[in-house]
């Protein structure tokens, strides 16, 4: 097993190309926490931002081994500790 650096706490929404993290809270409910947890989208799930589309909107994350397309209004309800120790998304 080994250690993964964890530092400041963000939410999803916050995080830039390149920037990965772990997801520690879904603060969402109903039919949209549904669809994100069904997506892998659960707490201690790894998420690394690949690209923002030109303006912004919508992310484009990796996901549990796969590409996910996600807004900004839903990527900031979700909240993520950035983790320093995972740079390329495997």
């Amino acid at each position: 097993m080994y250690r993964i650096k964890l530092t400041k706490k963000d939410t999803l929404g916050d995080l830039r190309p390149g920037e990965s993290g772990i997801v520690t809270q879904l603060r969402v409910q109903g039919a949209l926490q549904k669809r994100l947890t069904e997506m892998g989208l659960t707490p201690g799930a790894r998420v690394l931002v690949r690209r923002t589309a030109p303006l912004g909107d919508p992310l484009q994350l990796r996901v549990r081994g796969y590409e996910l397309a996600l807004r900004r209004a839903d990527a900031k309800r979700i909240t993520v500790v950035r983790d320093k120790g995972w740079c390329n998304g495997e």
